[in-house]
């Protein structure tokens, strides 16, 4: 069972992998659009933490 348990995870794993990898139209994949959009998502969480961060303060007072 463990064996049988261990192929289906790693087909998973590899058939996930191929779709992200794999190339549009365009040439671009899941992969890179992810690289090249992920400075402005951080950019957008350490904005949301800093306003959390003044509500929070906001309450306490």
């Amino acid at each position: 069972m463990g064996l049988f348990k261990t192929a289906i995870i790693g087909a998973a794993i590899y058939g996930i992998v191929k779709y992200v990898t794999k190339k549009d139209i365009n040439g671009r994949s899941i992969v890179d659009d992810v690289k090249e959009k992920a400075p402005e998502w951080i950019e957008k969480a350490k904005n949301l933490k800093d306003e959390l961060r003044v509500e929070l303060e906001k309450q306490r007072y």
